[in-house]
């Protein structure tokens, strides 16, 4: 039977996937892995798992290694997203909310001087609320509140959520809070629409190093915004790039101006991937 599941495995690794190129294979111990960051400074990039499984984040190399593995004093309650900031510290988005009834959301803020740490690191907490957000959970027409994705940019975390309405997936609300300690009122600031199908849900985003482009993660796409504004995100040049294979893609950061890292979960033996995408 492990023989069968090995070769499963190995062959499924080999497999044909299309316009994304595989650099690893991750550890089965990040089968559910939902967010990922590069830091420069340590040569890695951080990944987590969603909700279920422990409170930690792991440092891997390119080939899939694990060589940092960080215990956070804090609980996975639906661990969705990583992002960083200029100075290197690193945000794990607890806002994950599928039922559309969590009042909890927040961000944990890692210490960039914590992340050489081996023993149990504390976190500060950035909680948040959505202003528009009147019942726990709202019916099943509004229920626009669950959340995947976040970055940093300029002091301030931006949210990007994950609609649950039926024949509306694909449509995400971008919300601004500071990034700072405290209980925020959310503030809107637009919305884009991907599809109105399943795999057109945003399950992650990043910015660039310099701030002039954004990757919107979706299912089936990403899609690549520039020519903004300010943090009118929305509002300028949008093009997108279709994948060529089909699977459960969680995560995604810039690994630089013209090339993205993105991941996906292990779902029946597919998938649980580190790949390469490159810009055209």
């Amino acid at each position: 039977m492990k023989k069968i599941l090995f070769l499963f495995l190995i062959t499924c690794f080999n497999c044909n996937t299309g316009n994304l190129t595989v650099l690893a294979d991750l550890p089965s111990v990040l089968n559910e892995v939902s967010g990922i960051e590069i830091d420069s400074k340590r040569d890695l990039i951080w990944m987590l798992n969603d909700s279920g499984n422990a409170s930690k984040i792991y440092g891997l190399d390119t080939k899939g290694k694990i060589i940092r593995t960080l215990k956070i004093h804090a609980k996975n309650n639906d661990w969705e997203d990583l992002a960083s900031d200029t100075n290197g510290n690193i945000y794990i988005g607890d806002f994950g909310n599928n039922s559309n009834k969590r009042k909890n959301l927040v961000i944990l803020k890692v210490s960039k001087d914590s992340l050489d740490n081996s023993k149990k690191i504390d976190v500060e907490r950035i909680s948040f609320y959505y202003p528009n957000q009147k019942k726990f959970p709202p019916k099943r027409k509004q229920r626009h509140f669950d959340c995947e994705a976040f970055f940093y940019y300029n002091d301030s975390l931006y949210l990007f959520t994950k609609s649950r309405e039926k024949g509306n997936f694909g449509k995400t609300n971008l919300y601004k809070i500071p990034a700072s300690q405290g209980n925020h009122k959310a503030q809107f600031i637009g919305s884009f629409k991907t599809c109105n199908d399943l795999p057109c849900w945003v399950t992650s985003v990043d910015i660039s190093d310099d701030g002039k482009q954004i990757a919107l993660l979706t299912l089936n796409a990403v899609w690549i915004f520039s020519d903004y504004k300010n943090d009118d995100f929305f509002n300028g040049k949008v093009i997108k790039y279709n994948f060529d294979f089909e699977s459960q893609k969680e995560s995604v950061c810039f690994k630089n101006k013209n090339t993205l890292y993105i991941t996906d979960e292990n779902v029946l033996g597919k998938g649980g991937n580190l790949y390469e995408f490159i810009l055209n």
